[in-house]
């Protein structure tokens, strides 16, 4: 998943998508290296995401590996980050309402997000009330990520957060915090972590890490 978030996010910084030129406090790829570069390294990160999958070191059953890919394939496909990611750019300039920026999201963060959370019960052939469980905290907390990340960027600055601010607002697209306004939005991410903490109560202490990392995404500062 991982490379796959990589690589999306060499590819989103593009002139011909976002046209971002500094990524994690450093210059972004295509501005280190040339555009055909920066197209192929995100073209090798999302095959050897796959490589990694299909590895009979990740797991000893093929049909576990198989569903690993297709559920990785579908998250990251036109029905999840690619399609997410098309939707972002044809609604520069146009108003969506709160489900329309909700399902945006959802499909291009929340799938990966969703997938990384799964992934683990796929290895671990988890029962259908786990691999649920596991999702319906993905999609909450997939969602305070992004309002979390939405106040970040009306809020921060490009030498704290190590990438460009302000970029959505200036691209007349719509956000969370321009819909609901900056107090909203934070209360509704917290929320939303609050609710997701609660769909790991079967899973006991096993599930401490999925419950910090809830807490991270919306105290975060970068």
């Amino acid at each position: 998943a991982e490379c796959v978030h990589i690589y999306s996010l060499v590819h989103d910084d593009l002139p011909a998508m976002d046209d971002d030129d500094i990524r994690h406090g450093l210059p972004s790829t295509h501005r280190e290296y040339d555009e055909a570069t920066a197209i192929l390294a995100g073209d090798a990160l999302l095959t050897l995401a796959f490589d990694i999958l299909a590895d009979p070191e990740t797991h000893e059953r093929a049909r576990v590996r198989v569903e690993l890919v297709r559920r990785l394939a579908h998250a990251a496909g036109a029905h999840g980050m690619v399609g997410g990611q098309m939707i972002d750019l044809a609604s520069e300039g146009r108003e969506l309402d709160i489900g329309g920026i909700t399902r945006l999201q959802q499909l291009k963060t929340g799938a990966l997000i969703s997938f990384c959370c799964e992934a683990g019960a796929v290895l671990g052939r988890a029962s259908a009330e786990a691999d649920h469980a596991l999702h319906a905290y993905a999609h909450d907390m997939g969602l305070a990520y992004q309002i979390a990340d939405d106040l970040l960027d009306a809020e921060s600055d490009a030498q704290t957060l190590g990438k460009t601010v302000g970029k959505d607002a200036a691209a007349g697209k719509a956000t969370f915090v321009s819909i609901m306004g900056v107090d909203r939005a934070r209360g509704q991410a917290r929320m939303l972590a609050d609710q997701a903490i609660q769909h790991l109560d079967l899973f006991d202490e096993r599930a401490d890490l999925l419950r910090q990392a809830a807490h991270f995404v919306i105290t975060r500062r970068n």
